[in-house]
């Protein structure tokens, strides 16, 4: 699929824009993000989302959910290597070169894994409160609310990636 220097300079302004205002960095090495935001717009295009590009999609929305770039697991990458799965975000502290990137496991559990997950959630009966609550499931954002928000006001992301939280 062919995309654009234009398709891939407006992602990646919109990207680092939003990453600044929510206290998250892009990667400076440019050329590796630009060839990672240029993953992530063939993904858009071929299934309709930004999906990770490191990872393989389902073509599924619903199935993939938890790798809509930024994906579920992007926080505890960063706390915990300094960098996310790909490594379009990074931490301050390996900008700084205080911290050096190493291989970041993968923490998306396996489809029947990530079904069970669900499913247990499911379980779980809150009726004591007046509303229901909902978690970010990107950036942990929680809100008491009878629907999640349309974005959230942490991370930007849409509201198809916020669970109840129980």
């Amino acid at each position: 699929m062919d995309v654009t220097d234009q398709e891939v300079d407006s992602l990646y302004k919109r990207l680092d824009s939003e990453a600044i205002q929510s206290g998250y960095n892009i990667n400076p090495d440019i050329e590796f993000t630009r060839d990672l935001i240029q993953g992530l717009i063939i993904n858009e295009k071929r299934y309709g989302y930004l999906s990770c590009p490191c990872r393989l999609a389902s073509g599924n929305k619903n199935n993939d959910l938890d790798i809509i770039c930024p994906c579920d697991y992007r926080d505890t990458d960063l706390v915990e290597f300094g960098t996310c799965y790909c490594g379009l975000y990074v931490s301050e502290e390996i900008i700084s070169g205080k911290k050096i990137v190493t291989k970041v496991p993968e923490r998306r559990p396996l489809p029947s894994k990530r079904e069970n997950s669900a499913s247990e959630s499911e379980k779980l009966n809150v009726t004591a409160l007046p509303h229901t609550v909902w978690r970010c499931r990107v950036c942990g954002y929680l809100c008491a609310r009878e629907e999640p928000p349309e974005v959230c006001p942490i991370c930007k992301v849409a509201k198809e990636r916020f669970e109840r939280f129980r």
